[in-house]
């Protein structure tokens, strides 16, 4: 597939510290931050942009989102800092710095404004969990009118069943989905 770095940007979805060291399937945190990492630097080496996203809340949790639900996701108490620090080597100068408080990227960040600053038409998303924060930020970037591409060796969740449902069932309505090998990148 054959992407122009001066339209794209690569998202990576909580590459951090507080959710990479969870059990995911189909692979480790730590093998779709190696992963991420190629991409990322392979990006930034050709000119393209690069952004990471990150998400916590103020240390009074009041902008958590409701606990309100059948199944809670929500940690118990509001992390520490070291929660939502990158992985080594996620965050490079020059890459853009999104916080969010909720599963996706767009929902009360300026992530679109900062797309659209750099006229970007194509969003690689890649991170973790598949079925929750990449499948949030998927679903806000293709109603944003974006050609979205899910870079599948980027992506991990709680079980290969929650996995193979979003790569399978969900994202392919909303998405290209490829490995990131299958990406060539130009300048035009």
């Amino acid at each position: 597939m054959k992407l122009d770095l001066n339209t794209t940007a690569l998202i990576l979805i909580d590459l951090q510290k507080g959710i990479v060291s969870n059990d995911l399937e189909p692979r480790s945190g730590q093998d779709v931050v190696a992963n991420a990492r190629k991409l990322a630097d392979h990006f930034r080496e050709s000119g393209g942009t690069v952004v990471n996203v990150h998400v916590n809340w103020s240390p009074s949790g009041e902008d958590m989102p409701s606990r309100n639900s059948d199944e809670q996701w929500l940690p118990d108490e509001t992390p520490g800092k070291d929660f939502s620090q990158f992985e080594e080597g996620i965050f490079k100068e020059g890459d853009i710095e999104i916080l969010k408080h909720h599963w996706g990227a767009f929902v009360g960040t300026e992530l679109d404004l900062q797309l659209r600053r750099r006229d970007i038409k194509t969003v690689v998303i890649g991170g973790i969990a598949t079925n929750m924060g990449v499948e949030s930020t998927v679903r806000s970037a293709y109603e944003f009118g974006y050609d979205v591409v899910i870079a599948e060796d980027l992506c991990a969740t709680r079980s290969k069943a929650l996995q193979d449902v979003a790569l399978e069932q969900v994202l392919p309505k909303l998405a290209r989905i490829v490995s990131s090998s299958q990406l060539e990148l130009s300048n035009g």
